[in-house]
């Protein structure tokens, strides 16, 4: 009944917004500081897509830092999603409504329910995720609308990726005016946020209410720009979903440098000139053969140091953090491969991955059956590849930040896909499958046969995010009480699911022995 009533609700409240929207007057024409845009009305909500927060990065821009756009004269039309960044199809749940595929990809996108420019409503830029290496701001995952009509001016940003954002070369550093090469993407969206700061106040937007979020390579993103002070001190709150760039040791400029140097001899150009002159497309291609690294690197300008030393020394940016991770971020094969998931196969996974240091991991990874192997490997996976990251960001802000802490823990599992409703699941929530639930966007996937309990999963994940984005605190009418994380006691955890419940953090070892690991 109580989920009943909560559906009810959730209608009536849309019901009143979309009333209220078509009511008031929609003005598509905005002038910003480089021209006038003219944008497109979607039930009472004015939409600005493919809009140009630096100039292309093509030809002798390719690998530098984000020049400022040109301004243009007349009103230019903003109808459409820009270009995608340069990225080969690596994941086949990104559906993109973009302008196709081009190294000029330097767009973002403003959905906007102002009626004013006075209205000084909360911002939120997302970031896409796709591991540094795929993604757009034209996702369907990603759509603004449902945020919109909660009161929330939404931007969606585009960002260089693979190759193209992450590439270091000693010639690269000797031309840079700030002696650094290698983080063009982050580099971008800090340009993206300069921008918001200085031109969303055209939308109604508040420039001084700014909350950055983004899943996974969107969340490392987040951690990112926490950091560095190119960005810091724009951001009034930061929310993550599943990573954070303090889950590993970060490579130095020089070392990247060399890996550059690399890929830059594998293309057979001797010098810098000519590797700009390369098609994109072919330099795209080189990457199949020899992948660069993980993408961010210490390069002394965007990260003057560590990003952890950062954090330990109490720059980053001084904010609210809303964080989490969720229940199946990888599987039980990412441990045990194709192997049999037996208890004696599992020890001797662990013992090949950890070494000398694999006793201490199995004391607290500890499968007492067989049965119980598939769901400890699990466990284990996913906090190698998400879990250990996000908590420990989570961990060291509450220790070191000025802002509070939320920190949440994702367990809804995806239900059956239209197509084969029979088909199993899987048992818990897989990376990213709280996206569409988070931005309010169930309705844009029609791969999974969404039920009630979804939608109301959605509702409460999604206010939240819009308690978080207004006011710094998750907390709201209707929700149950979320308490900030307090340093030097056992964390609360607010567990996400049809039974949403507020839980004292149970794996906290767990994790301090994966911070003694990634500390050496």
């Amino acid at each position: 009944m109580k989920r009943i009533i909560a559906l009810l609700s959730f209608t009536a409240y849309i019901s009143v917004l979309m009333a209220q929207t078509k009511s008031s007057s929609i003005a598509l024409q905005v002038k910003i500081n480089d021209g006038i845009l003219e944008g497109v009305n979607s039930s009472g909500i004015k939409i600005f897509k493919g809009i140009p927060f630096a100039q292309s990065p093509v030809g002798d821009l390719r690998w530098r830092e984000p020049q400022p756009v040109k301004p243009w004269s007349g009103i230019r039309k903003a109808d459409h999603f820009g270009p995608r960044p340069m990225q080969l199809p690596l994941f086949s749940d990104m559906k993109f409504r973009s302008d196709g595929v081009s190294e000029d990809c330097l767009y973002l996108n403003v959905w906007t329910p102002a009626k004013t420019t006075e209205d000084k409503l909360p911002v939120l830029v997302y970031f896409y995720g796709g591991g540094l290496m795929a993604g757009d701001a034209s996702e369907y995952r990603y759509d603004g609308e449902s945020m919109v009509r909660r009161g929330i001016v939404t931007v969606t940003v585009n960002y260089r990726l693979s190759v193209f954002g992450f590439f270091s070369h000693p010639e690269l550093t000797r031309e840079s005016p700030h002696k650094a090469s290698g983080n063009y993407g982050f580099l971008d969206q800090a340009a993206a946020l300069k921008w918001v700061q200085q031109n969303i106040g055209a939308f109604g937007g508040d420039p001084k209410k700014i909350t950055i979020a983004g899943e996974s390579a969107g969340s490392y993103s987040v951690s990112a720009q926490m950091a560095s002070p190119l960005s810091r001190d724009i951001i009034a709150g930061a929310i993550g979903e599943s990573g954070s760039l303090l889950g590993r040791p970060m490579p130095a400029l020089a070392e990247a440098e060399q890996q550059g140097k690399r890929f830059a001899d594998s293309l057979a150009v001797k010098t810098l000139a000519e590797l700009r002159k390369l098609p994109a497309a072919k330099v795209l291609e080189a990457t199949k053969k020899l992948r660069l690294g993980s993408g961010a690197i210490i390069d002394g300008y965007f990260f003057p140091k560590s990003p952890v030393d950062i954090y330990l020394s109490k720059q980053q940016s001084k904010v609210p953090l809303l964080v989490g991770w969720n229940s199946e971020e990888s599987n039980w094969t990412g441990i045990l491969g194709k192997e049999e998931p037996t208890k004696i196969n599992f020890t001797k996974a662990v013992q090949q991955i950890y070494g000398a240091k694999a006793g201490e991991v199995l004391k607290l990874y500890n499968p007492a059956t067989d049965e119980e192997v598939k769901a400890v490997a699990t466990y284990l996976a996913s906090d190698r590849f998400m879990g250990f990251g996000t908590w420990r960001w989570s961990d060291m802000h509450a220790r070191t930040g000025a802002g509070k802490v939320y920190r949440y823990y994702y367990e809804r599992p995806r239900p059956a896909t239209r197509e084969n409703p029979d088909a199993p699941v899987a048992a818990g929530a897989v990376h990213s499958a709280e996206i569409e639930y988070a931005l309010g966007n169930l309705g844009t996937n029609r791969v999974f046969d969404w039920q009630p309990e979804d939608f109301l999963v959605s509702e409460i994940l999604q206010s939240y995010f819009e308690h978080f984005i207004k006011t710094g605190n998750p907390n709201g009418f209707g929700l149950p009480e979320w308490n900030a994380v307090v340093p030097g006691k056992p964390a609360e955890v607010m567990h996400i699911d049809t039974d949403t419940r507020l839980q004292t953090e149970k794996y906290r070892e767990r994790y301090l022995v994966m911070e003694r690991e990634s500390s050496k």
